[in-house]
């Protein structure tokens, strides 16, 4: 009687996870795929559907944009791993997951690229929608535009002086990634006029982490 080793144990299951990574690659045509599962989702911009998946140029490098190291702090200061108050911190996978929604109908998510026109040039996630980070900032913004954007765009009720919020939009905030301060910036606003932390998701990644794993992207018109 024969009995295999921990080795040809460990041998025997990567020569099947291999077999089940190729079947799936001959199944989509895709070489690269986003999980072993999944080979892209699809989403909505500006109405349109668009589908998510990831570069399939094997010799492709990050966007000259995001290849610094280095930037000077303040403002590009490195930001930590989770937010006030229990705001959850969500990676490309997560993300994925609330463009998916939005692209089937789900009008309960929106998803907010919190950079300047400058960055949205050089390419934002599909399914986004721009909300500069000062615009909902009360040191530079008019108290009405904030309580507009909060009511017509997240769907936030007021009541008097107060917001109600059962019915606001889950937001998921990105901007550059970890060195950039202008989604965090929001979040904490949002927190300080009461909007939930359990509606707040941050993708502490953002748009360097997104190029990096060479996503698609979409430049807005």
């Amino acid at each position: 009687m024969s009995y295999m080793t921990a080795s040809h144990v460990l041998l025997a299951t990567a020569m099947l996870l291999n077999v089940v990574g190729a079947a799936a690659s001959e199944t989509s045509g895709k070489a690269v795929r986003i999980t072993s599962e999944i080979d892209g989702v699809t989403t909505l911009h500006n109405g349109a559907p668009v589908r998510i998946e990831r570069n399939q140029d094997q010799t492709n490098t990050i966007h000259p944009s995001f290849q610094r190291t280095s930037r000077s702090c303040p403002p590009f200061c490195i930001q930590p791993m989770h937010m006030p108050d229990g705001v959850e911190t969500i990676g490309e996978i997560e993300m994925l997951r609330y463009l998916e929604r939005i692209g089937a109908g789900d009008d309960s998510v929106l998803v907010i690229d919190s950079r300047g026109s400058d960055w949205l040039r050089q390419g934002t996630i599909p399914g986004s929608v721009n909300i500069h980070y000062k615009r909902l900032s009360m040191r530079s913004a008019d108290e009405a535009d904030i309580a507009a954007i909060l009511e017509h765009q997240f769907g936030a009720e007021r009541t008097g002086q107060f917001w109600n919020f059962r019915d606001a939009k889950t937001l998921v905030l990105f901007c550059n990634g970890p060195w950039c301060g202008q989604s965090p910036t929001n979040i904490r606003g949002l927190l300080r006029i009461g909007y939930p932390a359990a509606k707040l998701k941050w993708y502490r990644g953002g748009m360097q982490a997104w190029e990096t794993v060479g996503l698609t992207t979409v430049v807005p018109e």
